[in-house]
């Protein structure tokens, strides 16, 4: 991975980006009216919410479960796209918030290799984090 993507710059440009696109689904979600469609949009606020949290707080409770509002945004997102494809309604708003959706996907993935080198030391992250509520046969190694 270039060095410039290890930066504060790259990850408060990631943050911002991410941040950025959520809210503007969310804004999409809202404008449209109905209980599913203001919750889903809610949804996608108080997302955005942690994430931002997570960039910017720092005491340890947050940086220990930093890992989980990328994985919580990431799946939200994909849910929304697949509920979009399942229920519809099919129009060209609906179209552009799912390309919104899927590009913070694709973000979030690019943060998580920013951010773990790879996929499993996410994973890695993530149930250290928990470690202590785990079943012993399911805790990570010490490292």
């Amino acid at each position: 991975m270039p060095q410039f993507m290890r930066s504060r710059t790259a990850g408060a440009l990631l943050t911002t980006a991410i941040t950025g696109l959520t809210l503007a689904t969310a804004y999409i979600h809202l404008g449209l009216g109905g209980l599913l469609f203001t919750l889903n949009g809610l949804g996608f606020v108080g997302l955005a919410g942690l994430i931002v949290i997570g960039a910017v707080a720092p005491f340890a409770l947050v940086e220990r479960f930093s890992w989980f509002p990328r994985f919580a945004l990431a799946g939200y997102a994909g849910m929304t796209i697949a509920g979009y494809l399942v229920m519809g309604p099919y129009f060209t708003l609906g179209y552009i918030a799912k390309g919104i959706e899927a590009a913070i996907i694709v973000l979030l993935a690019v943060d998580v290799l920013r951010v773990y080198g790879r996929p499993m030391g996410f994973v890695r992250t993530a149930l250290a984090s928990v470690a202590p509520i785990l079943p012993a046969r399911l805790r990570p190694e010490a490292a």
